[in-house]
């Protein structure tokens, strides 16, 4: 099956699935492959077809059936200025809020600027006016692109009537051949969930709740950006959940949180038999690849959002999405699946702390689990966004009293000084950061504070190893002739200088028991811990091994 073909079938059957009743088409060569998947589907008797000539009358035609049923009608087009038609349709639907799925065509990206036929820039060609634009992207014959297809699908029909209904735009790009080949084949099954919409959408509605399904084997994740966390781990709590919690999710506290499911998650037999039969998602997780792995294994995975346009799914397996809503008693009383979890939990862990003691040397994963377990109750923490989260993330054991923070929104280097400083500002307690060099000296001049400025108390301690620690626990590491130019990016600069240049307190930290004395002290000061790139490389396999043998010997 030619991939133009597959898309067009899988968008059609999921909106399908999710409950279209009309569709419209304005006829043309570039949606071929759209028009023959909704004619098939109308000569199955599963939908009916409108078909207009003139895209302004079909996209006015759509506008009306939808106005009528309350229900999102989808209406498809060509590329070109027969895009531009369904203009004054979406406008009028957007300020009426009438649900639309609008489907236009478009030639691939290499067509595009180069005086091609019919190729115009229609990438969020309607602006403001569509609740939501999306551009799927050329179709590939590769693994994962029928669950792409279907959520991105499922997700403009949910968005189209929630929260607030109006038009959705799906920009979809097609490369030839535009119709079938006669060969049905495909590298991934292109069926869909039987019992519905790939992707369920909930808007909240006063006294609305949260729909899970009774089970004893649930789990929650918290993920950066969390809110309401504390009546979520309640109920998990209640329901003998384990919680696996990012470090800026602000959940890893209680009973219930596992620090090092990080480690269990990358055994193959403790993920086969702890696969959940739900997972509720809450925040943005994504540090851990191992448990992005167990999101797709799950049954039934719901994700919270309070933002229904961009709720958090990136492996594209949410089940279900859900505004925050109230959540019943979950369902438990198997004792054996937490305390299976916990015990495991703990072997990892105790193993972990092992290698991590062996040395008194400062090494980057235990001045992340000592900063985190010694900060006086009320502290922030913020932590830049690449290696420092994912220590914390990998080895800070469960405690209460302190905050975490960290840019992982788009996950950048810059402006984290900056930022550490204006939430230390914020903060009515003590504050520390804990950096890399590379993030630290990007934003360097987030120190320079004028002499009318408020001093933060913020302790930034800088991880020290000359260069993209990260890089060295990457593939790219492998690459010995440019790695260390392109990838380790060294420097030779002198932080004790840089800190005496803006007079501030230094302190280099010489050993791992000197870390309780070494963030001692008040106001902005600068502490900074040298490591080894290749050293902590060769840590964090050791880590990983011990951890490894730890949950397999229990096994």
């Amino acid at each position: 099956m030619n991939p133009a073909t597959a898309l067009a079938t899988v968008l059609v059957d999921e909106l399908l699935r999710c409950g279209m009743t009309d569709a419209v088409l304005a006829p043309g060569s570039r949606s071929a492959p759209l028009a023959l998947a909704l004619h098939e589907a109308a000569v199955a008797g599963r939908t009916r077809l409108h078909v207009r000539i003139d895209e302004r009358s079909a996209s006015f035609l759509a506008l009306g059936l939808a106005k009528r049923s309350g229900r999102p009608v989808a209406v498809v087009c060509t590329s070109g200025t027969a895009a531009a038609n369904f203009h004054p349709a979406v406008i009028e639907a957007h300020q009426a809020g009438v649900p639309l799925v609008v489907l236009t065509a478009d030639r691939p990206p290499e067509l595009r600027d180069t005086g091609s036929n019919q190729t115009i820039d229609q990438i969020k060609l309607y602006g403001t006016a569509a609740r939501w634009s999306c551009e799927i992207g050329v179709p590939e014959n590769r693994p994962g692109m029928v669950a792409y297809w279907r959520s991105v699908t499922s997700r403009a029909w949910g968005l189209a009537q929630a929260p607030d209904p109006g038009p959705v735009h799906l920009n979809v790009a097609f490369r030839e051949p535009l119709i079938p080949d006669g060969d049905v084949s495909w590298c991934e099954p292109l069926d869909g969930d039987a019992t519905g919409a790939w992707t369920k959408v909930r808007a909240a509605t006063p006294g609305s709740v949260l729909h899970v399904p009774a089970t004893r084997r649930g789990v929650l994740v918290v993920g950066d950006g969390a809110v309401n966390v504390k009546r979520y781990v309640a109920a998990a709590s209640m329901a003998g959940w384990p919680v696996l919690s990012e470090p800026s999710g602000n959940a890893r506290y209680g009973d219930h949180a596992l620090s090092a499911y990080h480690f269990l998650l990358g055994v193959p037999e403790f993920v086969e038999r702890h696969r959940p039969e739900v997972v509720v998602t809450l925040g943005k997780p994504g540090l851990s690849r191992p448990l992005l792995s167990l999101l797709r294994r799950a049954e039934e995975h719901i994700v919270l959002s309070p933002d229904l346009a961009r709720w958090p799914d990136p492996v594209r397996s949410a089940t279900q999405v859900a505004q925050d809503v109230e959540i019943p008693v979950l369902s438990g009383g198997d004792d054996g699946w937490l305390r299976s979890w916990r015990t495991a939990d703990r072997a990892a862990a105790a193993a972990v702390d092992a290698v991590l003691d062996a040395s008194p040397e400062v090494t980057e994963p235990r001045l992340a689990r000592d900063l985190a377990a010694a900060l006086p109750a009320g502290s922030l923490l913020f932590s830049a966004a690449s290696m420092p989260i994912r220590d914390l993330e990998q080895v800070m054991r469960p405690r209460r009293g302190i905050r975490v923070m960290t840019n992982r929104g788009a996950s950048g280097i810059d402006g984290l000084v900056s930022t550490a400083v204006g939430a230390a500002l914020a903060h009515s307690g003590r504050s520390y950061a804990l950096l890399g060099d590379l993030a630290f000296l990007h934003d360097r001049n987030g120190l320079v504070l004028g002499p009318d400025e408020r001093r933060p108390d913020l302790a930034i301690v800088v991880v020290n190893n000359r260069g993209g620690g990260i890089f060295s626990l990457l593939p790219q590491a492998a690459l010995d002739g440019p790695f260390e130019r392109v990838f380790g990016t060294p420097h030779q600069v002198d932080l004790e200088h840089v800190a005496a240049a803006h007079g501030l307190p230094y302190r280099r930290l010489e050993s791992a028991d000197e870390l309780p004395k070494a963030i001692t002290g008040s106001g902005l000061r600068i502490v900074e811990a040298r490591t080894d790139r290749d050293a902590n490389a060769v840590l964090h396999a050791a880590m990983r091994k011990a951890a490894h043998k730890a949950v397999r010997d229990l096994l």
